[in-house]
């Protein structure tokens, strides 16, 4: 399936600087590893230590977040657009 990526602007320079990148994957979690097979350095940024995401990482599919669907096994179809959204925190 071919999946479209949004990526953050602070992320960018990964990608030489797009702002939205095209992979292949069948789920969130193949599409993600496609990411970084495509653009190395984008796995240490999304995943921990035990290949989840990263705490401070959201990740949505068509405006719903992934980790309230089944997480990375959550099928994508063609043509669907991941988003990934670093959190923001402050006080």
């Amino acid at each position: 399936m071919s999946v479209s990526v949004r990526i953050p602007s602070q992320l960018r320079t990964l990608t030489a600087g797009a702002g939205e990148v095209t992979v292949e994957g069948a789920t969130v979690g193949d599409a993600l590893k496609a990411l970084d097979a495509t653009f190395p350095g984008f796995g240490e940024r999304i995943f921990d230590d035990q290949g989840g995401l990263r705490r401070f990482v959201n990740v949505f599919l068509a405006d719903e977040d992934v980790r309230f669907l089944e997480g990375l096994s959550t099928p994508v179809a063609d043509g669907q657009t991941l988003s990934i959204v670093p959190a923001v925190a402050g006080g």
